[in-house]
């Protein structure tokens, strides 16, 4: 099943739950914690998210090739949509190859107790988008 039908729509609901969490008061500062720069590339749409962790706040950029990212995760849209709504897990899709990792891998896998509460977030989230 497609999720996203356009790179339009992927950036407004992917986008805008990576703006959430980045904002939230109780997951926001554990991301800030954790300094990294982290790009998703996403296919079927295409788009690129890079979540920037380094400074007093989180900055998500669309499609940016000026930050270096330590960690990039490749996927498919529609399987980023199965993870965050807790249907994949990380560990799984990694040895699937569902997900690409490349770089500081242990970095990323250390923020995996902070995304769980995540989860029920998103699925929250994404009521009010007709996915």
């Amino acid at each position: 099943m497609v999720y996203f039908k356009s790179s339009e729509e992927l950036q407004k609901v992917l986008g805008g739950f990576f703006q959430l969490l980045g904002q939230h008061p109780q997951l926001g500062p554990k991301f800030l914690h954790s300094k990294l720069v982290v790009r998703f590339n996403y296919r079927e749409p295409e788009l690129s998210i890079t979540a920037d962790c380094t400074g007093s706040n989180v900055i998500i950029t669309f499609n940016d090739t000026t930050k270096k990212p330590e960690v990039e995760m490749d996927m498919k849209a529609d399987v980023a949509h199965e993870f965050w709504i807790g249907k994949i897990n990380l560990l799984v899709a990694l040895g699937r190859r569902q997900m690409i990792a490349r770089g500081h891998i242990p970095k990323i896998l250390k923020l995996l107790p902070i995304l769980k509460p995540a989860h029920e977030l998103y699925r929250q989230y994404i009521e009010s988008f007709s996915l």
